[in-house]
């Protein structure tokens, strides 16, 4: 029996391996570490997805500005006409008239109104139309006579005076702030378009 320690007792043609005798395999270029998964490259409905969402979001944001900006605007805009250049007080002070009389006067500009079409124009009901009528023919602004096609209508008509009061209370309202009128010649006739398009009229048209 050997006398060698029981730890010593192997096959000397044995040798034993270490990690560090492992040779090491290096991935081949441009392939990912074993183990770890290259990650996937974002599909073409994941790009148009994300692209649709961020337009979505321009889309809202320009929105947003455009909707600020008009409202600014708008404010500007009351604020000149309203609180800056109020007429109407001035008008029914000068004529000793309601503004719905004046707005009678001006309906009545283009020619006589049956008591319906006045009606209308004024956004009023006929008895309502009927008692301002009364007090136009009262001042002397004003006269019904008969309906030429149908006798039992009546048509309402500015007499001279009212005419005179018409044209007066027209000038009034459409004399337009110093503001405006000093302003640049190309600056208003942007303005010019502009307002025309706003309010649905032809900016070609005689003033």
């Amino acid at each position: 029996m050997s006398s060698l320690p029981r730890a010593d007792r192997r096959d000397p043609r044995l040798s034993f391996v270490t990690v560090a005798d492992v040779p090491r395999l290096e991935p081949a270029a441009g392939n990912p570490p074993t183990g770890q998964p290259e990650p996937a490259a974002p599909s073409d409905a994941v790009a148009q997805a994300s692209a649709a969402v961020l337009s979505g979001r321009a889309v809202l944001s320009g929105r947003a500005e455009s909707t600020a900006q008009a409202a600014r605007v708008w404010r500007r805009i009351r604020t000149l006409v309203t609180d800056r250049n109020e007429r109407r007080r001035e008008v029914c002070e000068a004529l000793d008239l309601s503004f719905i009389r004046v707005k009678a006067l001006l309906a009545l500009q283009a020619g006589a109104l049956t008591l319906g079409e006045l009606a209308a124009a004024l956004s009023i009901d006929r008895p309502y139309t009927t008692l301002t009528v009364h007090e136009l023919e009262r001042r002397g602004l004003a006269e019904r006579t008969v309906h030429p096609d149908d006798r039992r209508s009546k048509l309402v008509e500015l007499t001279a005076s009212g005419r005179t009061a018409a044209r007066l209370a027209d000038d009034m309202l459409n004399r337009p702030p110093a503001a405006l009128v000093v302003l640049d010649a190309a600056d208003l006739a942007t303005l010019d378009r502009i307002t025309a398009y706003l309010a649905d009229e032809d900016p070609e048209a005689p003033a």
